[in-house]
């Protein structure tokens, strides 16, 4: 199959832009819960402040009121640098309510990056989530050399010169309410909603500009798609960055369909918060699932039940596979063994997992990376089905996904509703739909961004007989070895990541006669294996300073990450197989310039950084997987 169309479910008629999401819930139901906020320096296990959906919209308008008493005019962009929290959906919204274009900023970019974004996007306006922050964002206007209408915290502030919002919304309080009602009314489908930048794993951020029709469309259609997932008196935690459009398209479908939501600023707060709330769907990225795992076998482990844990495993997938197999017929009753080995260890160990996961997930959603197949079945063995979707910046998050019922671990699903997705000649993933940004910012950007209509993600993919999508690499990540076969390189690279030892994996080879990797070890993940193992010398390893990567040769560590190359090895091609590998332990924040603010490694800026390990690799003799 080449092609495959899914129909809208949803029309966008009756919605003159994203912020009528918010206001016919407002006007449907307005006490109802839609946020649980934590407050400042409280335990994750004590009550959370709930906002109804009134006080919600009551807060927007001040704020909004403040926008424009502080000068913001209709179209001018408004930047929000913060971590996630409460306040960030309120001034995203407030700022549609002003008539501005909103423009996240990565709580995490360098000064460099938040500079080129205040003057490529012309911002005019700045939201801070911390003083640190507001002084990148200060400093970033006096370099690009732009007049700004000021910097504005979150938080209440002791600086007399520097105001938060509290102080910005009461300075707006003569505002009236129909002037803001004219400004929020100003904007249609077509209008521009946000300037999101791309996190540019392979070439310089692009400004992609998002419509408020592209957000209306998607949470409509995505929303009647899962009806099962999105429900009035369902809730979910985001600790996403909301700077990322995922983060926020999920919010909007929540806030429109009455989902309670909770926001974190740190994933580590999310397992003890899942007790606390216990939400009916998260989303998720691969790397949250593989340590829920590992932790799992861990606690197995120091209480002498590894090898039960171990069977436990394996019957999980089992029964996930089994399921799987009969999705169209869900009455077909498993084998009486396996029966009886799930009823075992759901009591054992299953009910455990989903009682600390909270115990009222339905379902979970991951994105961002790829998600290895034995993981998803893992999850659905223990009860916890994992929809896997597939997205851009540029198509307002999901293009396709999974859908409950028919689920198929490996594939990232079936366009969503409104959506064409087609493969080109070259194998390229094309997209058309209601989720496809309208370009981006910079004209020669565009070039060669689209074709015939559809956009072009750079991914390789390929649609079964059913119209779900596979993604198979980038299409600018292939390696061409001396030999002239082009490999793309995701797929041994996704295995080798699905070991939680294993922080990334890179393929190497260009013009080589033979395939390589670099295995960029999780330092924290190591330290809990060799406590594991009782290896006690491994536990101090540190992470070079300076950008530098260190090469370790531990034989019990090239030893067990052995295994899950040569397990990756086994699934693939002979002629796609990594035949030596090194481990390396490397500074991996975004600071140092190899990773984008969603953690995904920028393989170019690494492999070059790495050129004088990987010469090294095939001048010696190296390590045979």
């Amino acid at each position: 199959m080449r092609e495959i169309t899914s129909p809208p479910l949803v029309s966008t008629a009756g919605h003159r832009n994203a912020t009528d999401l918010l206001m016919q819930r407002f006007r449907s139901d307005p006490g109802h819960v839609a946020f649980e906020v934590r407050s400042g320096g409280a335990a994750i296990t004590e009550p959370w402040r709930q906002v109804t959906t009134q006080q919600f919209v009551h807060e927007v308008r001040a704020l909004a009121k403040g926008f424009i008493a502080a000068g913001l005019q209709p179209g001018e962009s408004l930047a929000i640098m913060s971590p996630t929290r409460y306040e960030w959906a309120l001034a995203d919204m407030a700022a549609w309510f002003a008539g501005a274009v909103v423009v996240p900023i990565y709580e995490t970019s360098a000064l460099p990056q938040v500079t080129a974004i205040l003057k490529d996007a012309e911002v005019r306006l700045a939201v801070a989530g911390s003083a640190a922050h507001a002084l990148l964002l200060e400093q970033g206007f006096e370099q690009a050399g732009t007049a700004g209408l000021g910097v504005w915290t979150m938080d209440a502030r002791q600086v007399s010169d520097r105001a938060d919002l509290a102080r910005l919304a009461a300075a707006g309080a003569h505002v009236p309410d129909a002037a803001v009602e004219q400004r929020r009314l100003l904007a249609d489908l077509d209008s521009v909603a946000t300037i999101v930048y791309t996190s540019g794993t392979t070439a310089a951020p692009k400004g992609a500009l998002i419509t408020h029709g592209n957000f209306v469309g998607q949470v409509l259609n995505v929303a009647a798609a899962y009806t099962e997932v999105v429900r009035g008196d369902g809730n979910t935690i985001i600790f996403l960055p909301m700077a990322h459009v995922l983060a926020r398209g999920l919010q909007l479908i929540c806030l429109a369909n009455g989902m309670r939501i909770a926001h974190l600023s740190d994933p580590r707060d999310v397992v003890p918060a899942l007790g606390a709330l216990k939400p009916t769907f998260l989303v998720v990225v691969p790397r949250v699932l593989q340590k829920i795992q590992a932790s799992a076998a861990a606690a197995a482990a120091k209480k002498k039940l590894g090898p039960v844990w171990a069977l436990a495993q394996r019957t999980a997938v089992e029964w996930g596979r089994f399921a799987e197999a009969h999705d169209a017929d869900p009455t077909v009753r498993a084998p009486f063994g396996l029966r009886a080995r799930h009823a075992l260890f759901g009591r054992l160990f299953y009910a455990r997992l989903r009682t600390l996961v909270g115990g009222r997930l339905d379902f979970l959603l991951s994105g961002a990376a790829a998600l290895d197949a034995e993981l998803s079945l893992f999850f659905r063995g223990l009860g916890l089905p994992v929809i896997e979707g597939y997205g851009l910046t540029e198509t307002t998050a999901p293009l396709t996904g999974n859908m409950p019922g028919s689920i198929k671990a490996g594939s990232v699903g079936v366009p969503m509703p409104g959506t064409t997705v087609r493969i080109s000649e070259q194998g390229e993933v094309l997209a058309r739909g209601v989720g496809v940004f309208a370009g981006y910012r910079r004209a020669a950007d565009n070039e060669e961004a689209f074709e015939d209509g559809f956009f072009r993600t750079g991914d390789l993919g390929a649609l079964d007989e059913r119209g779900r999508l596979t993604l198979t690499g980038r299409s600018k990540d292939v390696i061409v070895t001396a030999g002239g076969k082009t490999i793309s390189p995701a797929i041994w690279e996704g295995y080798v990541e699905g070991d939680p030892l294993v922080a990334h994996a890179v393929m190497v080879g260009e013009g080589k006669p033979y395939l390589g990797g670099l295995v960029l070890l999780d330092p924290e993940s190591v330290a809990a294996w060799a406590e594991r193992e009782g290896i006690s010398d491994l536990a101090g390893l540190r992470i070079p300073h300076g950008g530098g990567a260190v090469q370790i040769d531990d034989s019990r560590l090239l030893s067990a990450i052995g295994k899950a190359v040569n397990a990756a090895n086994a699934k693939i091609a002979r002629s796609e197989q990594v035949r030596r590998f090194v481990l390396l332990l490397t500074d991996l924040s975004e600071a140092n310039g190899f990773v984008t603010p969603t953690m995904k490694l920028k393989r170019g800026a690494f492999t070059e950084h790495a050129r004088p390990i990987v010469e090294k690799l095939y001048a010696e003799s190296g390590r045979r997987a």
